[in-house]
């Protein structure tokens, strides 16, 4: 334990970027997300393929194997990215597209006849959708987004394979040093624990006061 004590520092800065990239997957995988869920419902027969296709190819493959191609695949092509760049980008296209079925469903939940009540007082649909069904639909698409944030803080530990240093590559690079594995191992555990408790608090939060409003 007095290794774990001497080293907390270094495994802070592992926690760091463990959120960091769990905040940034999650904003940019709800831009995503929101773009796909509405091309699937409102868009031509092109976009609404290209969404089935890409929620399909994301959704039926690893995320392991997603973070590999980008970070290694993508050389092939002439393109060379950053450890943490591909981090972001690999996680963000993931999540997307389990937060896209998350609006589409949320959505398609609304009852079509406050649509129509919209177009009948003069609103366009984009009108429509962003005063009246988006509202209602982020309300309901709020508890599962929070299980699925929550999924993501857990599912960064999969960036240490490309050498990021989060919370897993942080213990992996202290073990290497000292041959001791379970103090730092349990150690990493009960942060990503105490993490996920307080998001999972906060979360619980912002849903009673939404249900205030109902």
């Amino acid at each position: 334990m007095d290794l774990v004590i001497q080293n907390l520092g270094f495994l802070a800065k592992g926690a760091y970027y463990t959120l960091l990239i769990t905040v940034v997957s999650m904003f940019f995988g709800l831009v995503i997300g929101l773009l796909v869920a509405l091309s699937r419902l409102k868009g031509n027969r092109l976009f609404q393929w290209i969404a089935k296709c890409y929620v399909s190819i994301i959704r039926g493959t690893p995320a392991l194997v997603q973070i590999i191609i980008v970070y290694y695949g993508l050389v092939d092509f002439g393109i060379t990215i950053g450890p943490l760049t591909a981090a972001f980008v690999a996680l963000s296209v993931n999540v997307g597209a389990f937060l896209s079925e998350t609006f589409r469903g949320a959505i398609q939940s609304i009852p079509k006849g406050q649509m129509e009540a919209a177009y009948a007082t003069g609103m366009t649909p984009w009108q429509t959708m962003r005063r009246i069904i988006l509202p209602q639909a982020t309300k309901i698409a709020i508890p599962p987004m929070g299980n699925t944030f929550i999924g993501m803080l857990k599912e960064t530990s999969l960036v240490s394979v490309i050498t990021v240093n989060e919370l897993l590559r942080s213990a992996q690079l202290l073990v290497a040093q000292y041959y001791v594995y379970l103090p730092f191992y349990l150690s990493i555990a009960a942060m990503y624990w105490i993490m996920s408790t307080v998001f999972s608090s906060i979360l619980n939060s912002v849903e009673k006061r939404l249900s205030k409003y109902d």
